[in-house]
């Protein structure tokens, strides 16, 4: 067992990244189960696709009127505490909503607001989360320290985490939820036991107004090409993602007649998918330049919305799920370690959020387009709305994506 233990989580990256490691995995638990039992309680609330859109808007919008805020504001206090605070706070607010659920007194803007105060306090603690990380590890352990992240991430959150989520809301529609704040809850008491070097602002300088601070992570940005083709990227391919997958449940019910768990098993689909990702990135990453890997990755997820477009079968769909769960692996672990090895640790928060913000801009922009397109057309236009998106913008960036390959160069000059 040790020598397990040895293999997932070598004992160099130290005691208190196990921590944030079990935090991290115990959280996303519940964001898995969330993930098929939140589309499926307001499904089950209202068939109005506009309404469908809206509960994956509301689920979006926070990092867009929060992120920046969130990022500031994570490199200004102690970061562990944010995370555990903001933690109990979206435990106690999925507390909430499992009793009226459970007393019978939910409705569909009750679920609504609860999904929009649970996305708002998630802002806080991803953001922050990932601020973490850098703090913890070296450099050199940075890709292997966010692979096991996100091996986490995928199975319980992708993997594990939906068809239970599926499978909970069969037997009651208040089980998921309360699941959810009990795991929550855990996973603020494991971050707790993290132990941080000295971090923040300097004590002997005044602190600047937060608006300076918004503005030097924009700055920072701004003037680091890889960074700023990633963010770029990221907001225009989530704009098209997110037409199309703000209905998915819709999609999966309707066009391929799956049912509630098969809804579910779609992102499980997906997890395992990346999980052939994650087995073979170090492969891949030692055979290809990010710019590649990104090149390959845009034309990818172009090609799943079109196949989505045509298929009405589930097996087909199922196959292409496959195939962007390991895209989806691949990609966000990339970006992520560009990001984290690039970025000074008093600026992570700040240009983490500027990420964010593009990220889930993105997807509410998308979110509100794909309910139109639902609404007026039937659930099919999103995907073609997202396969013709996605093609004209990989069209017109796949040069720029040379700045991300240059630094991909960069980095194994300096570590040569």
């Amino acid at each position: 067992m040790s020598r397990l233990v040895e293999t997932v989580v070598p004992a160099r990256l130290g005691t208190s990244f196990r921590w944030l490691l079990a935090s991290s995995w115990v959280s996303n638990l519940g964001d898995g189960i969330a993930l098929a039992a939140g589309p499926l309680l307001v499904a089950s609330l209202t068939h109005d696709a506009r309404l469908v859109a809206l509960a994956a808007t509301l689920q979006w919008l926070p990092p867009l009127l929060f992120g920046l805020f969130a990022g500031a504001l994570a490199d200004r206090v102690d970061r562990r505490r944010l995370v555990v605070t903001v933690d109990l706070v979206r435990a106690a607010v999925l507390t909430v909503l499992t009793v009226a659920v459970a007393t019978d007194r939910v409705s569909i803007a009750v679920v609504l607001v609860a999904l929009f105060l649970v996305g708002t306090a998630e802002v806080f603690a991803d953001n922050t989360s990932q601020t973490l990380l850098p703090m913890l590890v070296g450099r050199d352990d940075l890709a292997v320290a966010n692979s096991r992240l996100q091996a986490g991430f995928i199975t319980v959150n992708q993997l594990a985490g939906p068809p239970i989520g599926a499978a909970l809301f069969a037997v009651g529609t208040v089980w998921p939820f309360g699941a959810q704040a009990l795991v929550v809850g855990a996973g603020a008491v494991l971050v707790s036991r993290i132990v941080l070097p000295r971090h923040g602002p300097d004590r002997g300088v005044a602190p600047a107004r937060l608006r300076h601070d918004i503005a030097e992570g924009f700055r920072w940005v701004r003037h680091h090409a890889a960074v700023r083709t990633l963010v770029l990227t990221i907001f225009i391919f989530n704009i098209t993602f997110g037409a199309a997958w703000s209905v998915l449940v819709l999609y999966a019910t309707q066009r391929l007649g799956l049912g509630a768990i098969g809804f579910g098993l779609l992102t499980t689909v997906m997890a395992a998918g990346g999980l052939v990702g994650l087995a073979s990135y170090g492969w891949i990453t030692r055979r290809a330049s990010l710019g590649n890997l990104l090149r390959v990755g845009l034309v990818t997820e172009t090609l799943t919305h079109g196949a989505l477009a045509v298929t009405t079968h589930a097996w087909i769909a199922v196959g292409v799920f496959f195939v962007f769960g390991a895209h989806a692996f691949i990609w966000g672990t990339t970006s992520i370690t560009v990001r984290q090895r690039a970025v000074p640790t008093a600026l992570q928060g700040r240009v983490g959020s500027v990420n964010l913000v593009g990220s889930f801009g993105g997807l509410v922009v998308g979110s509100a387009i794909g309910g139109v397109l639902a609404e007026r057309w039937g659930v099919v236009a999103p995907f073609w709305f997202a396969f013709a998106g996605s093609a004209l913008f990989t069209v017109l960036i796949w040069r720029e994506l040379v700045h991300v390959a240059h630094a991909d160069e960069a980095r194994a000059a300096e570590s040569a």
